[in-house]
């Protein structure tokens, strides 16, 4: 039997990344998205499309059927929605994610990758955060994905179905929306220099991220799927393991762009963390996973793909 992949949240940002390579090497992918915050145009050729919702278990069960793993990536992105609207973000992101697994588990999936986020560890002080830390969720975002992890690791002690989650650490490159109020900091810092406007820096601006390029969030998917057996169960950091500051990242995209705009400063806002950056070594070791792309390719390539759009 070839395998198939099912691919939640598959018109969005990371998800549509995921299903135009799996594409391009040959694999049979399959798509569930109502198209809340994804884009028709992200939806790769050669794919099945299911037009479906999370919240909807017959929806979920449908998408299962036949395939032999689940990457679910569909979600209600962005802490700022979830403190603005926490019980939308909690019927697609907990909910939601409970009635995969339940399709999954039904169906008889050999394994659920999930994407989870470093934003489950809070504002702790400790740099690199490692997976052995306790959460502190300040998001109402952040503990849907924690949830989520929990919901993961309880289908696999209980039922036996495998699961893997994966904490992502600000994950940029393209396709990624600059255009919603909520938009991640990256593809909005690159378009408003792009258009000479000052980005908006909420906060000081010295607050710094481990950002990490999608493809290699695509390998680490990838990887998830087929990882030896003492991997299933567990949460890993996906992330270059490296950071940089919001004023050096509006200085990286000055300097690619040949451009000296600054920025103009916002307060800080709720629920955001100060400061993130990722021990990668446990992926390495039980993934066998690696970041390939660094974050200056990664930041060049971003850029010359807004470039285009313009």
């Amino acid at each position: 039997m070839m395998d198939e992949y099912l691919v939640t949240g598959g018109a969005g940002f990371i998800g549509s990344n995921i299903a135009e390579h799996l594409v391009k090497n040959g694999k049979r992918v399959r798509i569930l998205d109502n198209f809340l915050t994804g884009k028709r145009g992200n939806v790769p050729a050669g794919v099945e499309l299911i037009e479906g919702d999370l919240r909807n278990l017959a929806d979920c069960r449908r998408a299962c059927v036949g395939v032999q793993y689940v990457l679910h990536l569909g979600a209600l992105p962005s802490v700022p929605r979830s403190v603005d609207d926490p019980l939308v973000s909690h019927e697609i992101n907990v909910t939601g994610t409970l009635n995969v697994l339940v399709a999954a588990r039904d169906a008889k999936c050999r394994r659920v990758v999930f994407s989870s986020s470093s934003s489950v560890y809070g504002d702790t002080p400790t740099l690199p955060k490692q997976e052995g830390l306790m959460p502190s969720p300040l998001s109402p975002y952040a503990a849907h994905k924690l949830t989520g992890e929990h919901y993961c690791r309880i289908f696999w002690q209980l039922y036996g179905l495998e699961t893997v989650a994966l904490r992502y650490f600000n994950v940029f490159g393209p396709r990624q929306d600059p255009q919603s109020q909520y938009a991640a900091v990256i593809p909005r810092f690159i378009t408003a220099i792009l258009r000479d406007e000052p980005p908006t820096v909420f906060g000081d601006g010295t607050q710094s991220r481990d950002f990490t390029h999608v493809q290699n969030v695509i390998e680490a998917n990838l990887a998830a799927c087929v990882a030896p057996q003492d991997a299933v169960g567990e949460a890993f950091n996906v992330a270059g393991g490296d950071r940089i500051s919001l004023l050096d990242l509006i200085a990286t995209i000055n300097r690619i762009l040949g451009k000296t705009i600054e920025p103009k400063f916002a307060p800080r806002r709720a629920g955001d963390v100060l400061h993130s950056q990722a021990d990668i070594a446990k992926a390495r070791r039980l993934l066998r996973w690696e970041p390939r792309v660094t974050f200056p390719q990664g930041i060049e390539r971003t850029v010359a793909w807004y470039r285009q759009q313009i």
